[in-house]
Parts: C-alpha cells; structure tokens; sequence
C-alpha cells in the first residue's frame, strides 16, 4: 500500500441526462438486486403539501430521514421520484422540476465502493463530506443548497447505518445546525420562505416468512466461526435463538483469545460477582457478561489503533471509530503544501511503509466497526425474523471483516418492503430567538425533538 494524493471534495453536479436514466433503472435495481418489491408510504399528504411549498416559495425544506439500511437512498429516490410525482398527478398537481433531493455522502463511499459510485452520486445532486472533520467545503456547499438550491435537502441525521430496523442510534447535530444556520440566512436576507425540517422514517420488512433462509444464514455463520450446525435445521425461533447467543460467545471468545495471545492485549479479568450478576440480570439471553465483555474488547481494540496514531480516547465508540478513519485517511493521502519540495526516494519510501501500517491498523477499527452494533438484547425483546435477520447480517458484516472479504455484497434473505413514514414538519424559524441566546442549547433541543420524532416512526415487527 503506497500514500496517494490527499482526498478532494466532491462538488455536486447534478446531470439532468443520469437523473433520467436513474429514474427508469430504479424500479428494476429496487426489484433485482435489493429484493424490495413492496413500497408503503404514510403521511403523503405532508409532503406532497412541502414540496407544493417549497416550489412556491413558501418555504426551504430539508428532509431528515432514518439511515438503516445502504438501500436507503434507492429508497428515499423512490419516495421522490416516483411516490411523491405520483401522488402529486392524483391531486392535480405538476411539480416543476420533477421532485428529487440533493444531500451529503460520505467521502469514503468511492473509496470502498469504487470511484463510480462517487461519480453517479454527485451527478445525481450529491456531494461528499468528511465527516470526522470539519469539512468547510461541504457545509459551505450544504449551506447554499439549502438556502437556494432548486430542490430539497437531505440528511441522514445519525450520519451512518447501524443495521437495526427498529432501534435508532443517537443523532448528530449537524442537522439542527443546518437548519438553524438556513433560517438565520433566510431573516438576515430579509426572505420570507419558512425552514421546515421534515422527519422521514425508513424501514424494512419481509413479505413473507423467511425462517428458511434465516437458519440457512445461521448455518453458514456457525460453521465459519467453526461449530457445528444442528442438524434438525429447527426453524423454532426459541431454539434459534439460543444458537444464536451460542454463535455470538463463539465468536466473542475467539476475538478475546486473538487480542489476548496473538495482539497481547491485557484483557481485563473477569467482573466480581454482583457487578456480574447486576448485569447479567439485565440481559439474560446473553452468556455471561456478553454485553460488557464485548464492550471491553472494543475498547481495548480501538485503544491499540489510538496508541499507534498518537490519539487519546474520546467519546463513543461509534465517534472513535470515526476519529480514527480520519486520522488513517490523513495518513493514507497526506496533504502536501504547494510550494513544498518533492519527496526523496527515502521520504516517500518511508510514507509508504507508513501507509502500510496504517492499513493493518484500520482493520481492527473496521472490525470494531462492524461488531459495535451488535447487542444480547435486539432479539431477545422481541424475536421477529426482522430483528433476527438484523442481527445475523451484521455478524455476516463482522466475519467478512476479520476474514479479509468484502461485506459489500450481503446475502439477501427474501423479497422485502420498505415502509416510509413522513411525520409533520418542524418549523425552525419559531427556535430562531432561542438559537440567537444560546446556539448550543437550542441545538441540542432541536436535535433530541428530531430524535423523538423519529423513534416515534418505528413500528414494531410483527411476531409470527
């Protein structure tokens, strides 16, 4: 692994000619390679009237919605392109430009998915975003598209999946700030448009039972962390249940045996018994101090990365890894000053070996990555086949990891609907005064209403 040259910001440059060809391809990829043949869409009325809005003047409307899964921006294309067209015709109404949104991407999506993917998503209206550091010219870029762009805004406002249909991960301010900084741009020019900031939940579901291919994934996953599958192939979800905690001890051990004896990390010794039982008691599905033990190898996992990098451990788990990525992606494609004098073969060699190293060490924050959502809960509060294929495909995603694999191509377990949620909007120009006293607060009020609403969009699975 060689250093190359530092990642540039991705501006948008939406192409009405690649909007067109998305627009007919999206039905057929949704159906062939997502498996998602069902689209169910409450609230239209509440954005049929915010577009109606937003195209008169009336108002600047950024879209908040639940990040999932990575199908979600195919879904939110087929809530604007095709829904919101759709259901506009039915009322009468021709939306000039046709809906469609512009919105941020995370500037390592070409780096893991392929320059391509960075292509077509900035000539489909997005632009990138570093988003472990502040990156001015993507909220600069952000910030004028939200003020005159011709067509909405949209975040994911936790920043990243967390592979949980029914559990959101806390949200990043960005949003709230966006949306302030657009309502104080709009009085301070005197304009009169509103600042609507619309909640918008995403989630998914199997059309029909898929116990079949849960065991079956269930299976492959036993073998890979090397037990042996029961060979009844019993579809109770009781029983698979219990395989399931059998596979996340397996795989919890043989991670703490790898940092232990292979990485030397000094594990922590086992908990005293209250602290164990007190635990244990709260999540009883799980072997003993799943929960805690799995939180203490992460720790200790990302600790070691932090160590080579010079960092110091700070916040969340999730907000490490982040740090980290950035700090491995300063590394990987160093900036250079203009005027600086080209690098001797002995520098750039050195860089190099640096780069190298840098890669083995991400790994274990891609690792961590991987596994962070995972809990001994998630199914055990409600055991649906969506909170079991949830669970399964993000022990999928870890496996692939610590194998060296790809987890881009994830097994799909059966035909799929996604459901779409649209709450009523928030109007930010009412929380102008309050931003003005105290920004901070009032961001941090903003964000935890948008938190509220969107949780508040989360259905719960059926149990068959």
């Amino acid at each position: 692994m060689a250093t190359a040259p530092p990642l540039e910001f991705l501006p948008p440059r939406l192409d009405g000619r690649v909007l067109a060809l998305g627009r007919l391809v999206l039905p057929l990829w949704l159906r062939w390679r997502c498996r998602i043949t069902a689209v169910e869409v409450e609230g239209m009325a509440t954005l049929v009237e915010a577009m109606r809005s937003f195209q008169a003047g009336e108002s600047r409307l950024l879209l908040a919605f639940r990040h999932p899964s990575l199908d979600d921006p195919l879904s939110m294309a087929q809530l604007l392109w095709v829904e919101l067209a759709r259901a506009g015709r039915r009322q009468g109404l021709r939306f000039d430009p046709a809906p469609t949104g512009q919105f941020l991407f995370d500037r390592g999506i070409p780096l893991w998915a392929g320059p391509t993917m960075g292509w077509l998503f900035t000539h489909l209206g997005g632009a990138s975003i570093q988003r472990s550091k502040l990156d001015l010219p993507a909220l600069r870029t952000a910030r004028k598209l939200l003020l005159e762009g011709p067509h909405p805004f949209a975040l994911a406002p936790e920043g990243a999946t967390n592979g949980h249909n029914e559990r959101l991960s806390p949200l990043e301010p960005g949003t709230a700030q966006l949306a302030f900084w657009t309502a104080a741009d709009l009085a301070e020019a005197g304009r009169h448009e509103r600042m609507d900031l619309l909640p918008i939940g995403l989630q998914y579901g199997f059309i029909e039972p898929v116990w079949g291919p849960i065991e079956a994934l269930l299976c492959r996953l036993e073998e890979g962390a090397g037990l042996v599958p029961d060979p009844r192939h019993d579809l109770d979800p009781s029983r698979l249940h219990g395989r399931l905690v059998r596979l996340g001890e397996r795989m919890l051990e043989q991670m703490e045996a790898f940092y232990r004896d292979k990485v030397h990390l000094a594990l922590p010794e086992d908990r005293d018994p209250a602290a164990a039982t007190a635990a244990d008691s709260a999540d009883p599905e799980s072997a003993p101090g799943f929960g805690p033990r799995l939180q203490r190898l992460m720790d200790l996992a990302l600790r070691r990365v932090e160590q080579s990098f010079g960092m110091q451990p700070c916040g969340s788990l999730t907000d490490r890894c982040r740090r980290l990525e950035q700090a491995g992606w300063d590394r990987l494609y160093p900036a250079r000053p203009p005027d600086a004098e080209p690098p001797s073969p002995l520098a750039r060699a050195l860089a190099d070996r640096l780069a190298e190293e840098t890669g083995a060490q991400l790994w274990h924050m891609r690792v961590v990555e991987s596994f962070v959502a995972v809990s001994g809960s998630y199914v055990r509060e409600r055991p649906s086949q969506e909170r079991f294929a949830d669970t399964l495909l993000l022990l999928w995603d870890t496996q692939c990891r610590i194998q060296g694999q790809t987890a881009n191509q994830r097994p799909r377990l059966g035909r799929r609907k996604v459901r779409i949620s649209i709450d009523r909007p928030i109007e930010v120009d009412g929380r102008l005064a309050d931003y003005r006293r105290d920004r901070r607060r009032a961001v941090q009020a903003l964000t935890e209403e948008l938190q509220q609403r969107l949780e508040g969009l989360i259905v719960p699975s059926p149990l068959d």
